[in-house]
């Protein structure tokens, strides 16, 4: 079975999502405890938006390398520092108010699959959370979401002709979602489902890896899939 890298951002606590079934094959490190050997070991990578992406620039030959052997890299956040070589800068949206912040759905995917595109742009009532701005995608990549103001893009995809997968997302981590009793709670499980099947684990293999857990009460059945 091939694991999952998560880089933990310092002070930050594992997330919610590691408690899904989804991800028991998941090991989180910090960016402090990278060894260029890890980028040989795991062969997919999730990053999330308040990494410390000064540390991670040493790495960028490296990931390069985990790319173009076939590996699957899932970043979050604004794109500012080069740790992934060939794309470009994170660039804002040109306005923040409220319609500025509207997203809206360009191509379908199986990570959104079920999901409302209205709760990715309002979360509790409030606008932004999804996102304020595009890394620009590179020609040939797929995209997924935009603001639907000013174009920029916010979610996209790239099987890059070198080899490799990158799955780009300019906001907050995906799975921050995850509790939220809306169906932006599915990306989550659906995102670790997605990269998994790129793996080519069995998801039955890797939901036997967590720990056994009481029975649903129904209450998150429809939102998250997690009964």
């Amino acid at each position: 079975m091939q694991s999952i890298l998560y880089l933990r951002g310092v002070g930050h606590e594992t997330p919610a999502f590691f408690d899904l079934p989804e991800a028991g094959n998941i090991k989180a490190k910090l960016p402090r405890e990278l060894e260029p050997s890890d980028f040989d070991d795991y062969k997919a990578i999730l990053i999330p938006s308040h990494i410390n992406q000064r540390a991670l620039i040493p790495f960028a030959p490296f990931m390069e390398r985990f790319l173009n052997r076939g590996g699957v890299l899932v970043f979050n956040g604004h794109l500012v520092y080069p740790v992934i070589p060939g794309l470009s800068s994170f660039v804002p949206a040109q306005g923040g108010r409220l319609e500025d912040l509207i997203v809206e759905r360009v191509n379908n995917h199986p990570i959104f699959e079920g999901v409302n595109v209205d709760d990715l742009s309002f979360r509790r009532g409030v606008a932004g959370f999804y996102g304020r701005g595009s890394n620009p995608p590179p020609s040939g990549a797929l995209i997924l979401h935009r603001l639907k103001k000013d174009g920029s893009v916010i979610d996209w995809v790239w099987h890059r002709p070198e080899g490799g997968v990158i799955f780009m997302h300019t906001g907050n981590p995906m799975w921050m979602f995850v509790n939220d009793d809306t169906s932006a709670a599915r990306i989550a499980p659906r995102l670790l489902v997605w990269v998994n099947t790129l793996l080519g684990n069995s998801m039955d293999d890797i939901k036997r890896l967590m720990p056994a857990r009481p029975l649903c009460d129904g209450k998150c059945a429809q939102k998250r899939m997690c009964c």
